[in-house]
């Protein structure tokens, strides 16, 4: 199993969208993906728990957490080969590893939380809580919206990763990532 949470090895810049839910993670890869002329990484666990939702009206379970990484891994993976010099990744396995913590009594896989410490990105983008809240069928914690947010802050701080706090409206937070890309841009050139 091990193999499959692996990262491959890339000189791409890789970044990460980062933070509780209903914070624009998805709207800013796709953001910055268009911006960039590259790709982005989808949410695995949001396709694959609509899924379940529809088909078996169940939402996520704690054995459900290791085929979500493996999927998310395989994505990013494949999409290596169509980045063009950055990928953003919509979520990545520490988020899985923050999500099973605050969901399941502070439990996260062990493989989750070793491959969430071991693959590396050049960049965290941590998307603040204040943007509103927008219900769908798999958000259910608008109240926690702040205690959620300091969980993924800390998991940054915790596991040493390189991280940019991002804030304000939805066009704020995308020129303020657009600069920070940039940056990063021209000192790997």
């Amino acid at each position: 199993m091990e193999k499959y949470l692996q990262q491959q090895k890339t000189d791409l810049i890789k970044v990460v969208l980062f933070g509780p839910e209903s914070t624009g993670k998805t709207s800013l890869a796709i953001e910055l993906a268009k911006h960039f002329k590259t790709v982005y990484v989808k949410e695995f666990a949001r396709e694959f728990l609509e899924k379940k939702l529809a088909e078996q009206n169940k939402i996520c379970e704690i054995h459900d957490l290791i085929p979500i990484a493996i999927g998310q891994m395989r994505s990013e993976n494949e999409l290596i080969k169509k980045a063009n010099g950055v990928l953003f990744c919509d979520t990545d396995l520490l988020t899985t590893a923050t999500y099973s913590r605050l969901y399941f009594d502070n439990f996260c896989d062990p493989m989750i939380d070793e491959y969430s410490k071991k693959n590396k990105y050049d960049l965290y983008l941590l998307l603040d809580v204040d943007v509103p809240w927008v219900h769908d069928d798999l958000r259910d914690r608008p109240n926690d919206r702040k205690l959620f947010f300091e969980n993924f802050k800390q998991a940054l701080i915790k596991n040493h990763k390189p991280f940019k706090l991002i804030s304000g409206n939805y066009s704020e937070r995308l020129k303020k990532s657009i600069n920070i890309v940039d940056e990063i841009l021209i000192r790997k050139t």
